[in-house]
């Protein structure tokens, strides 16, 4: 017979933590005497992190006295009580190997419905003063789950825990957790999983990654491709940087021309995604380091060369640098092509909306339909200032005409008197949201949006609000990213990227990308992610001891070694930077 042996709340609270501020629930109290229980809580319990914890799917933490035995001798601490790994209901039964996702289980006047197990963060480990915590969890099997509330009531502790029924497939919390969080498991398990209406929407999501993943063939496949949308990506040409040729440059508007790069010894490159972006190293005059930076392919994927097209800002140090020096016959040095920001094949309809310069890559999407004489609804969106300002006007035009079912709307923001109502343009305003409401867009569709970061987001809010699901909706961004900092105060003013506080490093050099910033390794950080912190680059993570993949992405050169080892090694060609640190010099994606 399983029993409540104590019910733990705690309201958010801030606590210190490696010179940042964190506001976290993860402190709960044992409390005595009936609590009510309700849809999205306890009475007297909260969480610092919506984003990662609470909710309806996670209303009520738990976790088992037998686990608590088992980390008392694992840990040697003697000290552990309830509510230490900050669930709120402390269970003697319930293992879990023994729970499956989809059981339903009473306890006083309320009923709850197994939904997911616990997600993996750092702040278990705060709390537990042990960093490797969310990743021994994951190793050893014992997560802990989440509970939904079916029916709300008083429970207490002391008070039995009566099965209602079995969820379907029988799918337990350790298994699921081994699914999605470890190597080895099998396409029949993944789909088994999908099969359980109660397990959450968030890991239904991975599954459905997964199961993508495993392109249809099923055996195995990377259990990290649940995890980071990182993993989804197909594995580099080849590593490192190589030399390519330029064979051809041309203007494509007044700010933007293009690079035609072949490999040097007249081989064919290997075939990039639709979407992808192409990482070179700049080299000024002088004695000074190169200038890496990473530009969308334009031109038809699959052709044996590649084609890069750079918009010249007036403060651009790399763009104006190969606009001024660069020459048919030159060497340019390029890793190979990236980015998870990819046309997915399928027969459903194609959205494809570009402000500027972000034509670029879902010009390359289009150049694929094209070729493969495509039958889907296309959309294509494009907004620019005036025809001066509308890079590949004709090239694209040409392409729209050869497809079957295509709509082409063009806007210019300000027009000029040479531009053509009804041949370069069709509406005299910007392609904002107000737009989209009215186009009577298809909902099925898979929409890909690039452009300055106000007119991706504004535009992603409105696809989601005209019918799309948010998951169908494709984002590429030019430069750094956003960040992830679950629970972390005080972040929310932007800083621009620069070299760290005190003596700099004297080892390998860390290049970001994407933030345009070279760096000295220094062994005072204990991993990437900590020197990029220390840089304010911004980085996403979650548990920084190599478990939930959220810090993944592409090493576009060099090589690291972690310490500890990631619980599933990230993708090929990917690093997790929560626990590495450069062996050589690195270049990185971020």
């Amino acid at each position: 017979m399983a029993t409540l042996t104590a019910v733990n709340v705690g309201m958010p609270k801030d606590v210190p933590w490696h010179g940042k501020t964190v506001h976290t629930g993860v402190y709960k109290q044992t409390v005595t005497g009936p609590r009510m229980v309700r849809q999205l809580n306890i009475d007297g319990d909260g969480q610092g992190d919506l984003g990662g914890h609470g909710g309806e799917q996670r209303a009520v933490l738990v976790y088992q006295l037998d686990s608590y035995r088992f980390w008392a001798k694992e840990l040697r601490r003697d000290d552990l009580a309830p509510g230490q790994f900050g669930e709120n209901f402390t269970v003697d039964g319930l293992s879990d190997e023994e729970v499956c996702i989809g059981d339903r289980y009473r306890i006083g006047d309320a009923l709850f419905e197994v939904t997911q197990p616990r997600v993996t963060c750092y702040r278990v480990g705060l709390r537990m003063g042990e960093p490797r915590m969310a990743a021994l969890l994951v190793a050893h099997h014992r997560p802990g789950f989440y509970l939904r509330v079916i029916e709300e009531g008083e429970v207490e502790a002391g008070q039995e825990i009566v099965k209602v029924s079995t969820g379907p497939e029988a799918m337990t919390v350790e298994e699921i957790d081994r699914v999605l969080y470890l190597p080895g498991h099998t396409r029949e398990q993944v789909e088994r999983a999908l099969r359980i209406p109660a397990l959450s929407p968030g890991w239904q999501g991975s599954m459905r990654t997964l199961l993508e993943q495993s392109g249809g063939e099923g055996g195995d496949s990377s259990g990290s491709a649940g995890l980071s949308t990182a993993a989804t990506a197909a594995p580099p040409g080849w590593a490192g940087f190589r030399p390519l040729t330029v064979t051809g440059i041309r203007s494509e508007s007044r700010s933007v021309f293009s690079l035609h790069l072949a490999a040097a010894d007249g081989s064919a490159l290997p075939a990039a995604l639709p979407g992808q972006f192409l990482t070179v190293k700049v080299q000024p005059e002088g004695d000074v380091p190169p200038l890496i930076r990473s530009y969308s392919l334009s031109g038809e994927p699959g052709t044996g060369t590649y084609r890069i097209s750079v918009k010249v800002e007036p403060h651009g140090a790399a763009s104006n640098e190969l606009r001024a020096h660069s020459r048919v016959g030159d060497r340019v040095q390029a890793a190979a092509p990236r980015g998870t920001f990819c046309l997915a094949q399928g027969d459903d309809p194609v959205l494809l909306l570009s402000a500027g310069i972000g034509v670029t890559p879902v010009l390359a999407m289009l150049h694929t339909l094209a070729r493969e004489h495509s039958s889907r609804e296309v959309w294509w969106l494009h907004g620019a200032r005036d025809g001066t300002e509308h890079p590949f006007a004709q090239e694209s035009r040409e392409l729209i005409a050869t497809l079957r079912n295509t709509r082409s709307t063009i806007y210019y923001s300000r027009p000029t008197a040479t531009d053509r109502l009804g041949v370069d343009y069709a509406r005299a305003s910007r392609l904002s949201a107000e737009r989209i409401h009215g186009l009577g867009l298809p909902t099925d569709a898979d929409a890909y949006v690039c452009g300055p970061a106000a007119f991706m987001d504004s535009v992603t809010a409105a696809l989601v609000d005209t019918g799309l699901e948010a998951s169908r909706v494709h984002t590429e961004i030019f430069g750094a990213g956003g960040s992830l900092t679950p629970g972390i105060k005080g972040l929310s003013t932007a800083v621009a990227p620069h070299q760290p506080a005190g003596s700099p490093g004297t080892g390998p050099e860390v290049s970001f990308a994407r933030s345009g910033l070279n760096v000295p390794w220094n062994d005072a950080q204990e991993s990437l992610l900590e020197l990029a912190e220390a840089c304010d680059v911004p980085v996403q993570w979650s548990c920084r001891t190599g478990v939930c993949h959220t810090c993944e992405l592409a090493l576009i050169s060099g090589a690291v070694a972690y310490a500890p080892d990631p619980i599933e090694p990230p993708a090929d060609g990917n690093i997790l930077i929560c626990c590495s640190k450069p062996t050589e010099g690195v270049v990185l994606d971020l």
